[in-house]
């Protein structure tokens, strides 16, 4: 592939995340730079081995020449907790064997995606998403820049209680929950304890909203998994199946039915012939008791 298309990665081969308890949503940042050799957009996909630890937004867009783009790339709650306390049990060794990895894919954008770049950004993802897929399955042909990132996890040792760190500092009582205090009436530790809760807040609803987005690729991508294997099943089914008759799973369920439908029909048909022949018996019952009687 042509160095052309290659989009510079920074860093270069290993991604870090700093954890600490005072940080709710450890981040990185990923940068990806056209080279500038061209005047083609380059198009890019961030992917990972672990899809549900880390949210990357934006996973994937266009890149204009001499242009860059920003990557940011948030480890979750609930995986951060998991990761402290590996460290806890084992130290650093036990985060230094992460099996986590990032692969950033580039290609040369076709030339209809430059307009829609300056359109609706929901017309250049569904665009995106789907020349990916294509790319996936194995049905273009457009030559595909691979760069693989391993990650690395470091635990921050600092005091989370400390007042040296605005982001981990102790918010004070009589501002918790309340936002009535003048900013003018505030001393500097409870504007850095104000501060630094609107920070976790906001953090939340970026680490929220994130999600979400990597929720819903990962059911575009399974929709689409979903449509190439029965597209491939579809074609993989013998030509004459395929033609004017009913394929053969379809000539089964009639049949099936057509057999289910006879079987009711006699049954229905013998239900009425014991009926009447009931209603015969009757009046020979009768006069067999007559004749008892006489």
């Amino acid at each position: 592939m042509s160095s052309s298309q290659n989009l510079e990665v920074i860093p270069d081969s290993q991604l870090e995340f700093i954890l600490s308890h005072g940080e709710a949503t450890p981040r990185c940042v990923m940068t990806l730079k056209h080279p500038g050799t061209s005047s083609d957009y380059l198009a890019f996909k961030v992917k990972t081995t672990q899809p549900r630890r880390y949210l990357v937004r934006p996973n994937q867009g266009l890149i204009a020449p001499n242009s860059s783009e920003s990557i940011s790339i948030l480890l979750v709650e609930k995986d951060k907790q998991a990761l402290m306390q590996s460290y806890e049990r084992l130290g650093q060794s036990g985060l230094d064997h992460s099996k986590d990895k990032f692969l950033v894919q580039s290609c040369k954008a076709p030339a209809s995606f430059t307009a829609k770049a300056a359109g609706e950004s929901s017309e250049l993802y569904d665009a995106l998403t789907s020349m990916w897929n294509s790319v996936t399955s194995g049905n273009s042909e457009a030559p595909i820049f691979n760069k693989k990132l391993h990650v690395r996890h470091v635990v921050h040792e600092g005091d989370p209680n400390s007042s040296s760190n605005p982001r981990s500092a102790a918010i004070p009582p009589k501002l918790e929950g309340s936002s009535k205090v003048s900013v003018e009436k505030m001393s500097h530790e409870q504007l850095v304890g104000e501060l630094s809760n609107l920070r976790r807040k906001y953090d939340e609803l970026v680490s929220f909203s994130v999600n979400l987005t990597a929720e819903r690729d990962i059911l575009s991508n399974t929709l689409e998994q979903t449509k190439r294997d029965y597209n491939r099943e579809i074609s993989s089914r013998p030509t004459e199946s395929r033609g004017g008759s009913a394929p053969a799973g379809g000539k089964s369920l009639q049949s099936t039915l057509m057999q289910l439908l006879v079987v009711a029909i006699a049954c229905f048909v013998a239900g009425l012939r014991m009926g009447r022949g009931g209603s015969d018996q009757t009046p020979i019952l009768e006069m067999a008791e007559d004749t008892a009687a006489e």
